[in-house]
């Protein structure tokens, strides 16, 4: 059942502009050297962390899609008569969330690469900090969606509720992408762990309380 409903998250982000959070995570990398200038070994100190930013705020895009269109129609309830537990849904929809624009993203890192000036090695390293990180975006968004569905105003709210929360994720995730950037890697590994264990059941209690 998880792997029909990962299916069905996945289907649903494909077909609901799968592609925006790769363009805006160029462009906000295209941003970048208007407002830090030509200064190409500056920019390439601030480029990874500038590219990490863009992958938060990308991340954050389709977090309206998340959870409310599926509690507003009935499909949670509906799901949880059929006998699958919340915690499943939860993880469904946190890797169809990351397959949904995770690789889009990764694909974008090699434009956005050379758009704030970072090396090939740079840009390995940059690479490998996202597809450690960006599977804990996807769960913090998706908790986040799941604590917020139902309330007004809940992508606003969203933003001020998941930005504080992917801090470390962020501090650890730029700093990995340094030359000496081994051990923050594994701090980035460490926190990434920590809100993948975390996320499901902080979604399935969520997704619980909504229903009540």
């Amino acid at each position: 059942m998880t792997s029909a409903l990962i299916l069905r998250e996945l289907r649903r982000g494909w077909g609901g502009a799968a592609w925006l959070p790769a363009i805006f995570f160029l462009m906000v990398a295209a941003i970048v050297p208007f407002a830090i200038g030509p200064d190409a070994p500056l920019l390439a100190r601030v480029g990874p962390g500038a590219l990490w930013i863009a992958a938060l705020t990308s991340a954050l895009l389709p977090i309206e899609r998340l959870i409310e269109p599926d509690r507003a129609d009935g499909v949670l309830d509906q799901l949880v008569l059929t006998g699958t537990s919340e915690e499943a849904v939860a993880v469904a929809k946190i890797v169809g969330h990351w397959l949904a624009f995770g690789p889009l993203l990764l694909a974008a890192l090699l434009p956005a690469s050379a758009l704030v000036g970072l090396g090939p090695e740079a840009t390995a390293r940059t690479a490998l900090s996202l597809v450690i990180g960006t599977p804990a975006l996807a769960a913090l968004a998706v908790s986040v969606a799941a604590l917020t569905t139902g309330l007004g105003r809940a992508s606003s709210l969203a933003g001020v509720l998941l930005l504080p929360l992917a801090v470390p994720v962020v501090i650890f995730g730029a700093s990995a992408a340094a030359a000496d950037g081994g051990a923050a890697l594994k701090l980035l590994g460490a926190s990434a762990l920590f809100v993948l264990a975390g996320a499901p059941f902080v979604t399935a209690a969520a997704i619980r309380a909504g229903r009540t």
